[in-house]
């Protein structure tokens, strides 16, 4: 492709190729979030009845969800690399209507714990569809391609979280609430399902392999596959840290903006929003800043950028406090809180530019025969690490009495201390850094 012109990312969702694929992940991302924000909006709003408190549920839900990863990735890694991945994707697209007429049918009959039943049957089916779906990229798509292609699909993911997010908002405070949710989550499953029929074949890489469906030892199994190679299990180690970080702060996003901020759910859209448009956008910055090729010098670029965003928190403004929590439009207008959408905005701009080379690397670099038991692993560790964000969380915020501006230093600190081993780890990401960092000095981008 030497002396043509390089086409824009966004030629790739004009192709058969890719726009089927991210469509259907974009479709079962958006499902997701708007099933569990709108479970969680109308147990909130009492809609649905619970005898556990809001933080009670809030925390059990996060649990049924997070537990199949352990469970299940690791079959699921086995099951990509010894089948067609476009045809395993479908089968997983099929389970998903199945099981969103379930959770229909638990919206429908006002069923609080067949719809908590239903985070784990959805944590399960999308255990079984990330190593299919980041299997899948390299297939179909040219080298010069998977950095464009990586980071739509992470801008989509991200975006079908704020969407999904907002329309969840907006089901749960109807009238008709719950028949809204039965008909949003069946109909987008359906629709998921036919986006699926599109994506072309994607023939196995291990046909051969037997699968092992124990998932203590299908777990130690897959992670020796991350272990093999230096740079994958750095990047492994690099992805999980990137979803320890944002599970941080998205976390504690309420409470900061509730005491500190004294706003109200407008608010916390507003950032969460800022935050997730922010991901969009470096992901998106990154087939630009790379020439369209891997580039590894953007890690260490976007730990500074991170790093910084982190410690400007910390210094976040004092706000007034008013005699009722401020809207949204009353947040705008307060000169303060431009700051706090900025820190947010490039706390998610870099996170985009962090982790999408770190995806790719994993991709060319990673075994083919092996990648999606690898991408499996990465699943099983970003699991690890989010359930390791909330115990961090508990000790450091409820046991040792920091505030929740100290915890996002001491996340900034702990940034520096995880860049820093995986840079002595692999001194490549440093290397790169220097050299992108005096070709962008010149006003060069190619490598």
């Amino acid at each position: 492709m030497s002396g043509k012109p390089q086409k824009s990312q966004f030629h790739l969702l004009t192709i058969k190729r890719f726009a089927p694929f991210f469509g259907t992940q974009f479709l079962g991302a958006f499902n997701d979030n708007v099933f569990k924000n709108a479970l969680m909006g109308m147990v909130t709003y009492g809609v649905l009845s619970t005898s556990l408190d809001l933080t009670q549920m809030n925390n059990l839900g996060a649990m049924l969800f997070i537990m199949p990863f352990f469970l299940f990735s690791a079959i699921g890694g086995q099951l990509a690399d010894k089948y067609d991945k476009a045809q395993l994707i479908r089968y997983i697209k099929l389970a998903e209507i199945i099981i969103m007429s379930f959770g229909a049918l638990c919206f429908l009959i006002e069923s609080t714990v067949g719809l908590m039943v239903m985070l784990f049957l959805m944590g399960s089916q999308t255990a079984f569809f990330g190593p299919a779906k980041y299997g899948l990229i390299p297939q179909h798509l040219n080298d010069d391609e998977l950095v464009g292609g990586n980071a739509l699909v992470e801008t989509g993911t991200f975006l079908a979280i704020l969407t999904g997010t907002i329309a969840a908002g907006l089901i749960s405070t109807q009238e008709n609430s719950l028949t809204l949710a039965a008909i949003a989550v069946l109909a987008l499953s359906v629709a998921g399902y036919l986006m699926s029929t599109q994506i072309p074949p994607a023939p196995p890489k291990d046909a051969d392999m037997r699968i092992d469906f124990n998932p203590i030892t299908a777990n130690l199994y897959t992670l020796r596959f991350c272990r093999r190679n230096p740079s994958v299990f750095m990047a492994t180690i690099g992805i999980s840290w990137f979803w320890f970080v944002g599970a941080s702060y998205l976390t504690q996003i309420f409470v900061f903006t509730k005491d500190y901020l004294h706003g109200d759910q407008g608010v916390v859209t507003v950032l969460l929003a800022t935050f997730s448009i922010g991901i969009a956008l470096g992901s998106l910055l990154c087939e630009r800043l790379s020439g369209h090729k891997l580039e590894l010098g953007l890690v260490p670029f976007s730990v500074i950028g991170i790093t910084l965003a982190g410690i400007d928190l910390y210094f976040a403004p004092v706000f007034p406090v008013p005699t009722e929590l401020i809207n949204a439009a009353s947040f705008f207008a307060i000169p303060q809180a431009w700051k706090i959408i900025l820190d947010f905005f490039l706390l998610g701009t870099f996170g985009g530019l962090y982790v999408v080379p770190l995806f790719t690397l994993v991709q060319k670099r990673g075994e083919a025969a092996h990648l999606s038991r690898i991408i499996a692993a990465i699943a099983i560790v970003n699991a690890l690490f989010m359930i390791l964000s909330a115990v961090s969380a508990m000790i450091l915020i409820g046991l040792l009495k920091l505030t929740i501006p100290e915890y996002f230093l001491w996340l900034a600190g702990m940034n520096i201390l995880v860049a820093a081993f995986m840079f002595h780890s692999m001194p490549e990401f440093i290397d790169r850094f220097l050299r992108w960092s005096k070709l962008r000095s010149n006003g060069d981008s190619s490598q």
